[in-house]
């Protein structure tokens, strides 16, 4: 029967999972770590030290740094614009992250690509891509390449509820299926695709089942908690690492900014916003559960003040990094293949 049910993409819950106190502490930093740099990042943008679009990730840490938690050295991870979560998750360096985001020489893409398009070979990391939905093929083709080297390595396509909506993520779907390939596909669904709600233009209310047609299993996680979120990814991670091809994940989450530093989210009350921090919130949740496994408040304190120090570092480095140098212009626009 269990065999039957993931044929046909369906499952039920994600198994049980737990996290000992030296997890769920380095899953809080990391957390922390990203609100702290998003918040700012925004700060910075208020201030018009950043230009171009930035899209901030603030409410839904625990997507990125649950399903780290479950990866190993070689897998990879692609994703959209929404993307500075994805990158700290992954290892990046806040000062070369916040470096780009100011258009300065120190920054991952030497200061020419910006919030959406920073790339870490060393990190696994391959954006940060623009295009709505790009990125799912792409990741295919990440993983089509594990798949043709014959590696158990992993790849990880995150992508948001709209973009879940464009035809080359089925087509995406399709070709992982026929050929069984290593893909975690990710569906950060934090409601609103830019300033239209989910139910508005899909009659849809669980994503997870988008990879049905095609025999890919899929569950749906609350994407605000990262035990939760640990727990899917683990079981997602085994079925692509046993050579049973793709898996789908949806991750029900929430962001509290606009979609991006220039939408007054209109589209939704104040009072939604604040009862989801209240009640959701993924940090104060791992908070909660740290000082009921015995962690001192103390303890969490000198967390928050070294992540303090770590993003007042970085903002200091991003503006004092130079801007890079005309002669930037005419680098990294050509590759000559030998």
């Amino acid at each position: 029967m269990a065999q039957a049910a993931e044929a046909k993409g369906k499952r039920g819950k994600p198994r049980e999972s737990s996290m000992t106190t030296e997890q769920l502490l380095k899953a809080y930093r990391d957390m922390l770590l990203i609100r702290r740099f998003e918040e700012k990042a925004g700060q910075l943008y208020g201030m018009g030290l950043i230009g171009g679009f930035c899209h901030l990730y603030i409410g839904q840490e625990a997507v990125v740094v649950g399903m780290q938690t479950t990866l190993s050295e070689g897998d990879q991870v692609i994703t959209s614009y929404r993307d500075h979560g994805h990158m700290l998750a992954c290892g990046m360096d806040p000062r070369g992250v916040m470096a780009e985001l100011t258009g300065r020489i120190g920054g991952y893409s030497k200061g020419k690509g910006g919030s959406m398009h920073m790339f870490s070979k060393e990190k696994n990391f391959f954006g940060g891509h623009g295009i709505v939905g790009a990125q799912v093929s792409l990741g295919t083709g990440l993983a089509f390449a594990n798949r043709y080297r014959e590696n158990d390595r992993v790849t990880l396509t995150y992508y948001g509820e709209g973009a879940s909506n464009q035809g080359q993520v089925y087509e995406s779907y399709n070709l992982a299926a026929v050929l069984r390939l290593p893909n975690i596909y990710i569906i950060e669904n934090n409601r609103y695709a830019m300033g239209t709600a989910q139910e508005r233009v899909s009659t849809a209310r669980d994503l997870s089942k988008n990879g049905s047609p095609w025999g890919i299993p899929g569950l749906q996680v609350d994407g605000m908690d990262v035990t939760a979120v640990k727990a899917a990814g683990e079981e997602a991670v085994a079925h692509c690492r046993a050579g049973k091809g793709p898996f789908l994940l949806e991750m029900k989450t929430y962001r509290y900014r606009g979609h991006s530093m220039s939408d007054p989210a209109k589209y939704r009350t104040r009072e939604e916003v604040q009862k989801m921090r209240e009640t959701q919130d993924c940090i104060e949740h791992a908070r909660a559960a740290l000082a009921e496994l015995g962690v001192e408040e103390s303890q969490m304190k000198a967390i928050d003040n070294e992540v303090k120090a770590i993003i007042q570092d970085a903002a200091d480095y991003a503006q004092q990094s130079p801007e890079p140098p005309e002669s930037e212009l005419w680098t990294d626009v050509l590759v000559e293949a030998r």
